[in-house]
């Protein structure tokens, strides 16, 4: 039943990809690369600030991107209390104008707990899949991507890893002038042992920045994950730095911005972003606590 719904979900996202507009490149096939080298500095975006794992753009590029993520946990589940720290890098590959290899999950995951649960150190999954750019409107700034991906289970179970997951995304991003809009929504299945068995959430992701010139745009976003099925177990929930699992809901949201070197260097940004919880599900299973995010993107 599980594959047959994700199989659906994939076949909806091709065939709207078929569809035909008189104003917008909206085909399966082609597209204008050039396109990017003529608009004006106003029409670029900031990538993804925060919840790399999970937030994708619409636009295919080829880029590097090194994240470091501090994140603090609540106290309200055990009194665990401590941190974890996160170091990854992302690999994106333009294969066409269109289509884009995304290695979305590596890296390296400490925890550092006020108790001794005998956490420490380890390597997290590796996921990867493929982007697709079924729309093009460059005129009016508007695009829109579907992609594929599946975790691969060779990180270690000590830190909560080593568990297999597919994940199927659709994102949409608007420009109006130096004003841009993104929007990313994920269904995941996830495949594994313990508190992660056999569920399946749901995630969005939105995010506004402003190009205030070719120095700085500042950033907000909101992040929300969701259980359709949480399992075998009711757990903890560190949505993307672990995968605790757990029935209860998080919403998120996001301040930060890019730094540019300067007009000649527009494809490096140097970036911060701090999350804090919104809204947690559970009263006494909350884990977010809050994150810093510190990134580099280096666009070829």
């Amino acid at each position: 039943m599980r594959v047959t719904k994700l199989a659906a979900l994939c076949a909806a996202a091709v065939a709207m990809g078929t569809v035909s507009s008189a104003s917008a490149d909206f085909v399966l096939f082609g597209g204008r690369p050039e396109a990017f080298a003529n608009q004006s500095r106003d029409a670029k975006a900031v990538k993804p600030i925060s919840q790399p794992y999970f937030h994708e753009d619409s636009f295919v590029t080829t880029d590097l991107r090194a994240w470091y993520l501090r994140h603090d946990f609540g106290d309200d589940f055990s009194n665990l209390g401590g941190s974890a720290e996160v170091y990854a890098l992302q690999v994106r590959v333009a294969l066409t104008d269109r289509l884009q290899l995304v290695a979305y999950k590596d890296g390296y995951l400490q925890f550092d707990t006020d108790v001794n649960t005998g956490l420490g150190g380890g390597w997290n999954d590796v996921a990867a899949g493929l982007k697709y750019q079924f729309y093009q409107d460059y005129e009016n700034q508007l695009f829109a991507a579907a992609g594929l991906g599946y975790e691969f289970p060779v990180g270690d179970s000590d830190v909560f890893q080593n568990n297999d997951e597919w994940r199927l995304w659709v994102s949409v991003n608007k420009g109006y002038g130096p004003l841009h809009l993104g929007a990313t929504l994920n269904y995941y299945f996830q495949d594994g042992e313990g508190a992660v068995d056999d569920s399946q959430s749901v995630s969005w992701h939105l995010q506004a920045d402003y190009y205030l010139g070719p120095w700085f745009s500042p950033v907000v976003a909101l992040h929300g994950y969701h259980y359709i099925d949480e399992g075998s177990t009711n757990t903890l929930n560190g949505v993307d730095v672990t995968n605790f699992g757990s029935g209860d809901s998080e919403i998120l949201a996001t301040v930060g911005g890019e730094f540019r070197p300067g007009p000649d260097w527009q494809n490096l940004g140097f970036r911060a972003a701090v999350d804090v919880p919104v809204r947690s599900g559970g009263d006494d299973n909350s884990l977010y606590g809050w994150r810093l995010t510190f990134s580099v993107v280096y666009e070829f």
